[in-house]
């Protein structure tokens, strides 16, 4: 009798949630990020260590590019879950876009941060495709007295290529783009669209070609591929 006394009471509870959930996130999915916003802050306040909603708030707010809140949520979600990779990945996504808004002393102070949860995140999860791209970005866009370092990037875009042949053809394709070694750049986006016809591949060669190299010949003639 207990037992069914429980479930009547709290059975509602239950679908009332759910409901509220999948609503939000319909809200979320249709981008209509202040709506869900609220939604979701409804739904933490009722369940405050609801791991799926402190995540899409992170989400939402770093879409709105809100990095300080879009950092506490997913610094909640990491010491929440300290082994899940995703979090790390996240944390050190936002952490990073917050940085290169900082000026240049305090950026300074949060890049190890930023790498460390970059390097965690793949410690994790060692096919974690995502967080070796942010590596390589990271590495390529910082200076050599502070870290950067091509050598740490072309590692990580060789690792790519063995979780994912056409990753690491555009990761190695950037590489060579961010250094101007656009001859190069062209050989190794042209293997990732050979292998897959993507429209990532194929947008990466129709920008190096108009924008670098100014080929519109070359530009024309991919369009008919």
């Amino acid at each position: 009798m207990k037992n069914i006394f429980y479930l009547l009471i709290f059975l509602p509870m239950v679908i009332w949630s759910q409901s509220n959930f999948e609503k939000a996130e319909n809200l979320f999915k249709t981008e209509k990020l202040d709506q869900a916003q609220a939604a979701f802050e409804a739904i933490l306040k009722a369940n405050p260590s609801d791991i799926k909603t402190i995540e899409y708030l992170g989400d939402i707010a770093g879409q709105k590019k809100s990095w300080d809140q879009a950092i506490e949520y997913y610094k909640k979600l990491k010491e929440s879950k300290p082994n899940e990779a995703n979090y790390y990945y996240k944390y050190g996504g936002v952490l990073g876009m917050k940085a290169k808004e900082a000026n240049k002393f305090k950026a300074l102070g949060m890049i190890d941060e930023v790498k460390t949860s970059f390097l965690k995140a793949v410690t994790l999860n060692p096919k974690h495709i995502e967080a070796r791209w942010a590596l390589i970005e990271l590495y390529i866009q910082l200076p050599g007295i502070v870290g950067g370092s091509e050598s740490k990037a072309i590692k990580y875009s060789n690792e790519l290529a063995q979780l994912s042949a056409v990753d690491g053809f555009l990761s190695r394709g950037h590489i060579e783009e961010y250094f101007k070694r656009y001859e190069s750049a062209e050989k190794q986006y042209l293997k990732a669209f050979e292998i897959t016809k993507s429209k990532v591949a194929y947008q990466k060669l129709y920008n190096l070609y108009v924008y670098k190299m100014k080929n519109l010949e070359k530009a024309k003639q991919l369009k008919s591929l």
